[in-house]
């Protein structure tokens, strides 16, 4: 595809550049917020905490989205690290409790700068064989695809809904099924729910400075594999995406930039971002207008509608937390099933490392932790060994 030539006036605005934005902010917060939430309640945080966290995430993504898409006059689309909330939610209660998820939020912020400044570095990250690393990937989102089916057994009533209103926007239009069933859910929990509890003040957003503390159990089990995911998963697709629709930027200044807005936030319980990638292809193709030149703006108004999402976060959090958390996780299960598919089809399309990709994967779901460190990080590196091994074998014959 032709590179795409940048215009240096600034006050070319495309409304509808402008539409995709608030199209693609809508899809990545909608889908996904509840995983967040919830991912941080499961390794110790408080509400409160969780509020502070989805804020901090959401304002990072805006900020972030907002600066590169300015800077470099294409349509930067910002994301939270939707795999890595999802290692989150897999892994539970982190010894240490919520400092220590914190410690390991700031350390794998630090690396994902570090990625964008050391280029050996992200080009190691770039080498891990894409079949091992969805292959991981699968196993830490499995137990929450299953999430749907346990709240069909447990609340049916209540989830049908949600379940109906996915299916029906899977024909209808699938980019807004999983936003949809978000909402349907929210709803159903304020209409069956006791809220009398909830307070003006305790909606109302709140940053909360949280206290690290660093060990390495948290490094190997949270922050490795969080980085792996977010680079792998996001960051790399993110470009990859960029590139196809004619944007050749210098991932460099990217991955650090995203990497400090990590760092930023990791203090007040926000996960780690990254490029975009589903929501980057809105905000990059045909759908942000037919001058590719003035779709930057889809990245820039994407970025203040995470601002401004990220100002009710102590109000969704409130809602999310009289809700059982098998409702919540079902939600997430539904918004991860894409991902669990895709990962699941790249981990064994290459019949050369399909071994080594199914051992990873069931080594990542067993969840056994040795020397105190998870699963994830023992079937990625299962995999790369089999990988190495199989390949010195084949080498010798």
């Amino acid at each position: 595809m032709t590179n795409i030539v940048i215009r240096k006036n600034k006050a070319d605005f495309s409304w509808h550049a402008a539409g995709a934005g608030l199209l693609s902010s809508f899809v990545g917060f909608a889908s996904t917020f509840t995983l967040i939430v919830q991912a941080l309640v499961n390794v110790g945080a408080t509400q409160k905490e969780a509020a502070s966290g989805l804020m901090a995430v959401s304002i990072a993504m805006g900020v972030a989205g907002i600066a590169l898409s300015i800077k470099n006059k294409m349509p930067v689309s910002v994301a939270w690290s939707t795999p890595g909330a999802a290692l989150l939610l897999g892994i539970g209660a982190v010894k240490g409790g919520f400092p220590a998820a914190i410690g390991a939020l700031i350390m794998a912020g630090v690396m994902l700068t570090l990625a964008g400044l050391c280029k050996p570095l992200g080009r190691v990250i770039s080498k891990i064989p894409s079949s091992v690393a969805n292959a991981m990937l699968a196993g830490i989102i499995l137990n929450l695809c299953v999430a749907p089916v346990h709240a069909m057994a447990q609340y049916p009533l209540y989830f049908a809904p949600v379940l109906l209103v996915w299916l029906i926007m899977l024909k209808v239009k699938r980019i807004l099924a999983i936003p949809c069933a978000a909402i349907a859910t929210l709803v159903i929990i304020y209409l069956t729910s006791d809220l009398s509890h909830i307070t003006r003040g305790s909606i109302l957003p709140h940053l909360m400075l949280a206290s690290p503390v660093f060990n390495l159990s948290s490094l190997v089990s949270i922050a490795i594999p969080l980085f792996i995911v977010t680079m792998a998963s996001q960051n790399i697709p993110g470009v990859a995406v960029l590139n196809v629709n004619g944007y050749k930027p210098d991932a460099t200044p990217l991955f650090t930039s995203t990497g400090l807005c990590s760092l930023l936030a990791a203090p007040f319980g926000g996960p780690a971002i990254g490029l975009a990638a589903i929501t980057a292809a809105i905000c990059a193709g045909e759908e942000a207008g037919d001058d590719p030149a003035r779709r930057y703006w889809a990245g820039v108004v994407c970025g203040a509608a995470y601002i401004i999402y990220g100002l009710a976060a102590g109000a969704a959090t409130q809602l999310i937390s009289v809700s059982p958390p098998v409702f919540i996780e079902a939600v997430a299960g539904l918004a991860l099933m894409g991902a669990l598919g895709n990962s699941l089809v790249n981990s064994l399309n290459d019949k050369n490392s399909r071994d080594a990709a199914i051992v990873t994967f069931l080594v990542t779901i067993g969840g056994h932790a040795f020397f105190g460190i998870g699963g994830a990080f023992w079937g990625l590196l299962v995999g790369i060994a089999m990988l190495n091994l199989f390949k010195a074998n084949a080498e010798r014959n």
